[in-house]
């Protein structure tokens, strides 16, 4: 017997070093996948065009040019005012969801939810239909125009107010109801409720979702491309210096730039969140809304203005694609959709962008995956964890537009024995796996934080191993959170374009990038049937998901006994 447990810790032993030698070379190669990319962006700043080192010299001629305050003060200012408006408005989405009994709430939920499907540049094509010099509400702007800080406004709160809105809904869902029953036996108006109870429970989702819009309207590239003008920003910038005019250590410049405010804002978040946790109590009692007329009324009031702009931004995207040309032929006709009469690959761009996005969600949600299930369910080094969590988290942090560039530098360089990747769909899918890690990341941490640790005790004490437990255990109870990422990755595989738009080849264009590339070529209208086609996949991907989602419900539910 003796001999026994000596040989089981002998191989409960071998069977730990193995699972620590492969969470290091895990945690390698996103070394190689970030921070190396990153380092070699900032070296790449401290030289001149012939590759001299010449320490600050470029950041001193930046700044001496003064684009830097232009961009920056641009930037800062549209980043803002499409915060202001996004919270307002995702804040009242949120409040009648989830405090009022309107019918439909789960359509009027998707339907708010839905620009997520959409590429950026779909709002801002769809915005030159609706306001541009021919749009048909031209008229409304009076002498002002859709192109420069109103029209990226505008774009940036329709596709930012989902991420918004998930956050907000999530917050006020956890109302505690004994709050509010307080609040009533005290006498307290409906109002002073709402700035008692309601807004202060909701105060750190709020602060959260200000930072995230921040952050991504602050970073973003494609709306401000399209109907941006002359409006400078920063990430614009960064593709002027680079496309525009072959400076790539300029572009290194402004990239390093556009990355510290978006660290600050999002350590700043961390910062919250931890706070967040800190105040939840085991002893909530969830709140359900009572019936009340007036207050549904109100709630509807707040829901419609928000999906009128979102009914007649996707609206117009898709009649825009089907009018032969606008505006003097409004005959409705799918020659917008026949791409081969305006790029040369026809529909190559979008089945590409079917390629990236299917083998970036089999490859990501892998390695996802494995990743947190080693940090979460495996007996590993501290160092080694804290190192991971700070390498999963960091990709939040890191706009596209500079890991594409780094991306450039680091795999591009003549030394680099991965050189060959530059070009191919593998460096397009390594960086869209990196840049969307961290939120799936995330989602697997909180499903492996609801398995009870026993599950590895128990199978150890069996002799089984922690691959079987994992098979046999592990993997079975995360399927949900497994569909949710994999849904996650083909999404924002499908509809990105910052973080590619520097590393596509002649054979790897994408279809995001393609109504980049229409809308600067003047074929607008293909650009909007473009991203018309990212939405249905989209769209049809996420019904998918819901159909497996419930199927999957359904055999867990008999497998529960429930």
């Amino acid at each position: 017997m003796f001999a026994s447990l000596l040989s089981q810790g002998r191989l409960v032993s071998h069977e730990r070093l193995w699972l620590a030698l492969f969470f290091a070379l895990l945690i390698g190669l996103f070394i190689v996948l970030l921070p190396a990319p990153l380092l070699s962006l900032l070296g790449r700043s401290l030289e001149d065009r012939d590759g001299n080192f010449v320490g600050l010299a470029n950041f001193e001629q930046y700044f001496a040019s003064g684009a830097l305050l232009r961009a920056l003060g641009n930037s800062l200012l549209v980043a803002a005012l499409s915060t202001l408006v996004v919270l307002s408005s995702a804040f009242a989405a949120a409040w009648a969801l989830t405090r009022s009994l309107l019918p439909y709430r789960g359509w009027i939920r998707a339907a708010l939810l839905l620009p997520i499907l959409a590429p950026s540049l779909l709002p801002a094509i769809s915005l030159i239909y609706l306001f541009g010099e021919q749009g048909v509400l031209k008229a409304w702007l009076g002498d002002s125009s859709i192109y420069g800080p109103l029209g990226i406004v505008l774009g940036s709160c329709f596709w930012t107010f989902p991420h918004a809105l998930m956050i907000l809904l999530t917050a006020m869902s956890q109302a505690d109801a004994r709050h509010y029953e307080a609040a009533e036996v005290l006498g307290a108006s409906s109002w002073r409720t709402f700035f008692t109870v309601t807004l202060p429970n909701a105060r750190y989702g709020l602060v959260s979702a200000g930072f995230v819009v921040f952050i991504l309207v602050f970073t973003d590239f494609g709306v401000p491309k399209v109907i941006g003008g002359q409006f400078a920003m920063l990430a614009t910038d960064v593709y002027k210096q680079v496309i525009g005019q072959q400076r790539f250590e300029m572009g290194a410049v402004v990239s390093v730039l556009l990355l510290l405010p978006a660290l600050l804002a999002f350590m700043a978040d961390r910062w919250v969140q931890g706070r967040q946790a800190a105040t939840l109590t085991a002893r909530a009692v969830p709140w359900r809304p009572k019936i009340n007329r007036l207050r549904d009324l109100w709630a509807a009031t707040l829901l419609l203005p928000v999906l009128v702009f979102f009914g007649a931004v996707i609206g117009m995207a898709i009649y825009a694609s089907l009018v032969s040309y606008w505006p003097y032929n409004l005959t409705l006709s799918l020659n917008n959709y026949q791409f081969g009469r305006v790029i040369g690959d026809g529909w190559g761009s979008y089945f590409n962008s079917l390629q990236l996005a299917g083998l970036t969600m089999l490859a990501g949600t892998t390695l996802v995956f494995f990743n947190t299930w080693l940090s979460q369910r495996t007996p590993q080094p501290r160092s080694l964890v804290a190192l991971f969590q700070l390498l999963s988290l960091l990709p939040l942090a890191v706009p596209g537009m500079t890991l594409g560039l780094g991306y450039i530098f680091f795999f591009n360089h003549p030394n680099n024995p991965l050189n060959g990747l530059y070009g191919g769909m593998t460096i397009l899918v390594l960086c869209t796996l990196t840049h969307f890690y961290s939120v799936p990341h995330l989602n697997l941490v909180t499903a492996f934080k609801q398995l009870d640790s026993e599950f590895e005790a128990v199978g150890e004490s069996l002799r089984a191993s922690r691959l079987q437990i994992l098979w046999r255990v592990s993997l079975p109870m995360s399927l949900p959170a497994l569909l949710d990422v994999a849904l996650y990755f083909f999404v924002n595989a499908m509809t990105t374009v910052s973080a590619l738009v520097f590393l596509y080849g002649p054979h790897t264009n994408l279809a995001a990038i393609s109504v980049l590339n229409l809308d600067d070529a003047g074929q607008t209208a293909s650009a909007a049937a473009m991203a018309v086609c990212i939405m249905a996949t989209c769209a049809l991907a996420k019904l998918l998901h819901g159909l497996l989602g419930a199927a999957l419900q359904r055999r867990q539910t008999i497998w529960r006994g429930a």
